[in-house]
């Protein structure tokens, strides 16, 4: 059973309408819908009381295999491979579309405490962060989850299963891609592991791959990772697991990226 928040489990004071419940248990019901087994069954609802029940899955969680060394480049393209298939079949989708009116809910939950929280703390980057948080909430194309992180996968032996869609949004399906290579970006610096690099490589082609709605999205993903980076270490949502030297490396990794004219998406040479 799911009940939401309203007030978020963070440092900083952070509110969140309850709301999000619905489009969570809604995006995991289109999402189950798009790529059978990437979601949890849900079994019954009650939205006004803001809660949803769901099938219980005893399966490992992908941060923690990460954490112990388990880097399986297999399982990361399944990750990309399913995550690009949500994306395509709900691309220019109206009907899709109607049913997350949630353009504030991201801005509340993603876009401010991410992009435009950051852009505070970096003023010579501030007109870049801002752009992309701007370009990112204009862009309207596929049911996105939002929080693509290690965290929110399970390790299922048909393949992943994403959990926690509290930022479902119809949008730019950029951010999700760019959101979870962010993060095995972040894991080398945690878990030191060369496999990472693989892992990384691997769920872009295979999202790539599956790349059907558009021509763009590379060049919109690989924009968004450095703001990502430098967001999980001066955002309102710091990742829990990096100590100071190890946010010090992100942060000048993030700003090294910054300032790459590279428009490919690629694994950031001084990561590991």
């Amino acid at each position: 059973m799911k009940r939401a928040l309203p007030r978020l489990r963070v440092a900083q004071l952070w509110e969140a309408p309850v709301e999000r419940n619905r489009y969570e248990r809604l995006w995991l019901q289109a999402a189950g819908e798009a790529v059978p087994g990437c979601t949890p069954t849900v079994l019954s609802w009650d939205d006004d009381q803001g809660l949803f029940a769901m099938q219980y899955l005893d399966y490992p969680v992908w941060k923690e295999r990460l954490r112990l060394g388990d880097a399986d480049p297999a399982f990361a393209g399944k990750v990309g491979a399913a995550l690009a298939g949500i994306h395509a079949a709900t691309a220019g989708r109206d009907d899709i579309a109607k049913r997350f009116p949630t353009d504030d809910l991201f801005y509340a939950i993603r876009l401010e405490p991410y992009l435009v929280a950051t852009a505070a703390k970096h003023p010579d980057l501030r007109e870049e962060l801002l752009f992309l948080s701007k370009r990112t909430s204009n862009q309207k194309t596929s049911l996105v989850h939002g929080d693509v992180s290690p965290k929110n996968i399970l390790v299922a032996p048909h393949g992943p299963v994403f959990l926690d869609a509290e930022c479902a949004w119809y949008g730019d399906p950029a951010f999700d891609l760019a959101f979870c290579l962010n993060h095995l970006v972040l894991k080398s610096f945690w878990a030191p592991n060369p496999a990472l690099q693989t892992c990384f490589e691997s769920l872009k082609d295979h999202y790539l791959a599956g790349v059907t709605w558009e021509s763009g999205i590379e060049e919109r993903v690989a924009a968004l990772l450095p703001g990502l980076l430098l967001a999980r270490v001066d955002g309102k949502s710091p990742v829990e697991y990096l100590d100071e030297p190890q946010r010090l490396s992100v942060r000048e990794l993030a700003r090294k990226m910054f300032g790459s004219k590279e428009k490919k998406l690629a694994w950031p040479r001084s990561s590991t």
